[in-house]
């Protein structure tokens, strides 16, 4: 039987997950966090989700625990469990048969009126010293309202409530969920639908298939939420490999998602810092929204702007940019490289000099970002000249070190 205990708190989940999925499966002597007892639970619980998933191996120190996922044998994301374990009070499972019972007529009715019917037709059916108060029904209907299992409207003054009309043929759809839920950044949201649909059978398959990123949903919900209604929020960040975090004002502004990791970036204006900077989604602990800031148009015409000289994620404190030039000679058989700087060029442009050389330019705001593809080119490149001349020094560095390490001569490279 699956462990059953369920929790309210979806970072404390995330957190936990982390330590066992991101950071190794911690024995229960290295899990130092919390005491033993916290261990036990969170382990039954992840194991609940996820038990198919766990392999063991055993070894001088014991019995080393840890999550095994081939990306290309599964189905569907299995990190989407841990959003679907919610924890319900007794109250609040009978008030959500009472009131889908209750609507289920197509009928309108307030506040006032949907107390009554529940006294009237549920409760008194019971000896029991179970009762409800208008102020708990007021907030359960709104929060169905706001999860689309309600709609409002007007009866004069008061507020009354009744289910939407207009319901969405999900079967016709079952094709283009199943591939948003494994592949869009909030596919935890498919994965919801495909339940609807009774979990039909995945007509995709995935080579690479970055599931990690599932636990970071909810934070990633807020910030679009808020991006979409022009907010500063504040970010409670967590420093890199520390557990101490930090706080700050910013106002999101895109979110960028690597197609070599699947890793999310947000890219954002710091108020404190007056400049552009990205953070990583999965370093947010917590986001708390403010009022609107009305120069979002101006942060938007610089993105604008300046989206053409990003590389990576890096803005270098969106000061100027650095001007980078690779010459690359292309023998005749290898009409492939050309390919590959068309095809992978982003932002730069390839100029063909001559029959066999063509050179590269590109003018981003951190040209480092750009070294490790930048050496793929390794034994074709001509000259290498960038303004940032930090950049080309750590490149030939690299070169001298690896040769120092695998020998051969400095050939090809001016």
């Amino acid at each position: 039987m699956a462990y059953s205990e369920l929790i309210k708190d979806y970072e404390r989940v995330r957190d936990y997950m982390r330590e066992f999925y991101i950071y190794g499966f911690k024995s229960r002597e290295e899990y130092d966090s919390k005491s033993a007892r916290s261990y036990d639970n969170e382990r039954r619980r992840i194991e609940s989700w996820l038990g198919e998933y766990m392999s063991f191996r055993q070894d001088a120190g014991g019995k080393q625990v840890f999550l095994s996922v081939d990306s290309r044998r599964i189905d569907h994301n299995p990190l989407y469990q841990s959003f679907k374990a919610k924890s319900f009070t007794d109250k609040d499972i009978t008030l959500h048969f009472y009131l889908l019972d209750i609507f289920a007529d197509g009928g309108a009715y307030t506040t006032k009126e949907v107390v009554e019917r529940m006294d009237k037709d549920y409760l008194s059916q019971f000896d029991s010293t179970f009762s409800v108060d208008m102020s708990t029904v007021r907030k359960k209907l709104k929060e169905y309202e706001a999860i689309g299992l309600l709609k409002s409207g007007k009866r004069g003054r008061e507020t009354c409530y009744q289910r939407p009309k207009e319901q969405v043929r999900l079967d016709a759809w079952t094709d283009a969920v199943s591939f948003y839920a494994e592949a869009a950044p909030l596919g935890v949201i498919g994965s919801f639908l495909l339940d609807r649909l009774g979990n039909p059978d995945q007509p995709f398959g995935f080579k690479h298939h970055y599931i990690l990123h599932a636990m970071d949903s909810q934070i990633l919900e807020e910030l679009l939420c808020a991006m979409g209604q022009h907010l500063r929020v504040k970010l409670t960040v967590k420093r890199r490999n520390s557990s101490k975090t930090r706080e700050r004002w910013v106002y999101p502004l895109k979110l960028y998602v690597s197609s070599q990791t699947g890793r999310q970036y947000l890219l954002f204006y710091e108020y404190s810092s007056c400049s552009f900077a990205f953070c990583r989604v999965d370093r947010i602990v917590e986001t708390e929204t403010g009022g609107e800031d009305a120069s979002y148009p101006d942060y938007e015409e610089w993105y604008r702007e300046n989206a053409g000289h990003f590389w990576g994620v890096s803005a270098n404190g969106s000061r100027a940019t650095e001007h980078l030039e690779m010459t690359v000679r292309v023998e005749e058989d290898e009409a492939f490289i050309v390919r590959r700087l068309e095809r992978e060029k982003r932002h730069g442009t390839v100029e063909r000099l001559d029959e066999h050389t063509y050179r590269f330019t590109a003018d981003v705001f951190d040209a480092s970002e750009m070294l490790p593809w930048l050496r793929t080119f390794i034994g074709r490149i001509v000259s290498l000249k960038c303004s940032n001349p930090a950049v080309v020094q750590t490149f030939y560095k690299d070169l001298e070190q690896m040769t120092a390490m695998y020998g051969g001569e400095r050939d090809g490279v001016q």
